[in-house]
C-alpha cells in the first residue's frame, strides 16, 4: 500500500461533500490499520465541524466497496432505531459523509479508497480498562449494538474477511501448520502443539450447533475491543460503537467471548510470566451484566447458556493463530521480539486452563444474570 503522499490527502479532502473553510488537519487515532486523520472546518457563522477521514487498507480489507456496503446498510438501519428509541443520532452511530459522487466513498487517482465520518465529540475511547466502570460500560454499549440490529438480516451483509472467525477452519489450518512445520519450529513447541490437538471439540462446537440450527446467525462486531467505544467525557456511559469494518454474520457469543479474552484477563497479551495470568472473575461478571442488560432479551436462552464457551472459543482460538503464525514464520501478527507469538499464544492457552478450572463459576455468574 506505501505511505499516503500530501497530494493523495488533499486530492480526498477537495473530494468529499464537506462544508466551509479547513482550519486544521492532523493524524489521529491509534489504530494499526488504516491512515486517519481528524479535519476541523469552520462553518461560517455556526463554527466548528470535526470529521474523520480515513484511507482504508486494502490489504487486509480486499473489497472495500463491500465493506461500506455492510457499514453503510447497518449504521442506516442504527440511525431508524436509534430515532425510535428517541435517541441522538448523530452521536449514538456512525455517520459517513458520502463524496461529490454520491457514494460512501472515494477513489483517488492512486486507486486507493477513502471515507469520511462526522466525528463524535465529547467522548473518548480508551485503549485500556483504567476503571471496571468502563469495562461495564462497553459491555453495555456492544450488548445494546447487539439488540438494535437483532432484526437486521445478517445473511445480507458481504464477509468483509473470510473465515474470521470459522474456528473449525482454522484449526484445519493449524494441522497443516503443524505438519509442513516450515520453519522446522514444532518440536520445540510440542506441549502447545498438544494443548491445542486436545481440544478439537472446542474448534467444532460452535459450528456443529450453527449447522443443526440451534444458535442464529447474527450481526456481530467482530472486534469487541473497549477502544472501540465512544465514552461520553460527561456521563460516562457507552454512547457508539466504532469501527465497524469487522462487522458481518457471526455469533453473538463471540463477540461476548472476544470482550472476555481481552478485557477480564488479569495480565498483557503477550505477558511472559504465566504466573500474572488468569481470567478475573469480577470482571467476567461485570462483563455479563452489562452485556446482558445492553441484549436487553434479544438473545435466545441458548445464547446465554453458552456464553462461557464465547470466552473459551475466542480464548483458544486466537492462542491457534498465535501459535500458528509462529510455525509459518511470524508473517501475520507484527513481533517486537524473537518468540514474541509464542508468549502470546502461552498467556491465552494459559486464560483457557484458568477458564476451564472456573467453569462453575462463570456458569453460575450467567444464570445469575439470565433472567
Amino acid at each position: 500500500m506505501g505511505s499516503v503522499t500530501e497530494i493523495q490527502i488533499k486530492e480526498a479532502i477537495a473530494n468529499f461533500k464537506y462544508e466551509g473553510r479547513l482550519l486544521e488537519r492532523k493524524p489521529y487515532g491509534s489504530g494499526h490499520i488504516n491512515d486517519t486523520y481528524l479535519l476541523t472546518f469552520e462553518i461560517e457563522d455556526m463554527g466548528t465541524l470535526k470529521v474523520i477521514l480515513q484511507r482504508m487498507n486494502r490489504e487486509i480489507f480486499t473489497n472495500p466497496v463491500e465493506l461500506m456496503e455492510n457499514i453503510v446498510g447497518v449504521t442506516s438501519y442504527l440511525r431508524e432505531r436509534i430515532v425510535e428509541n428517541g435517541g441522538d443520532p448523530n452521536r449514538e452511530t456512525l455517520n459517513t459523509i458520502p463524496a461529490k459522487d454520491g457514494k460512501p466513498y472515494y477513489v483517488d487517482s492512486k486507486g486507493e479508497y477513502w471515507r469520511s465520518y462526522i466525528f463524535i465529540t465529547d467522548a473518548t475511547s480508551y485503549d485500556l480498562v483504567e476503571k471496571p466502570e468502563d469495562f461495564y460500560e462497553s459491555a453495555v454499549a456492544f450488548g445494546t449494538f447487539q439488540r438494535l440490529l437483532s432484526e437486521y438480516p445478517a445473511e445480507t451483509l458481504h464477509e468483509t474477511i473470510k473465515g474470521f472467525h470459522d474456528t473449525k477452519a482454522r484449526f484445519e489450518t493449524f494441522k497443516r501448520a503443524v505438519e509442513k512445520d516450515v520453519c522446522g519450529r514444532a518440536a520445540q513447541v510440542r506441549k502447545e502443539i498438544d494443548f491445542v490437538l486436545a481440544r478439537e471439540e472446542t474448534a467444532n462446537v460452535f459450528g456443529d450447533l450453527l449447522e443443526r440450527g440451534e444458535i442464529p446467525l447474527r450481526v456481530t462486531h467482530n472486534d469487541t475491543k473497549l477502544n472501540n467505544i465512544m465514552i461520553d467525557n460527561k456521563t460516562h456511559k457507552g454512547i457508539c460503537v466504532i469501527d465497524l469494518d469487522t462487522v458481518m454474520p457471526g455469533l453473538a457469543m463471540n463477540d461476548f467471548g472476544d470482550s472476555i479474552r481481552f478485557g477480564a484477563s488479569t495480565a498483557l497479551e503477550d505477558e511472559q510470566d504465566l504466573s500474572k495470568v488468569s481470567c478475573s472473575m469480577e470482571l467476567f461478571e461485570l462483563y455479563v451484566k452489562g452485556f446482558l442488560e445492553g441484549c436487553g432479551g434479544s438473545l435466545t436462552r441458548r445464547e446465554i447458556e453458552l456464553l462461557p464457551m464465547g470466552a473459551k472459543v475466542m480464548t483458544y482460538e486466537c492462542g491457534m493463530r498465535f501459535l500458528t503464525d509462529y510455525l509459518e514464520g511470524d508473517h501475520y501478527f507484527r513481533i517486537h521480539r524473537e518468540g514474541h507469538n509464542l508468549d502470546r499464544c502461552r498467556t491465552q492457552f494459559k486464560l483457557v486452563e484458568d477458564m476451564e478450572a472456573k467453569w462453575e463459576t462463570m456458569r453460575n455468574i450467567v444464570n445469575k444474570y439470565a433472567d
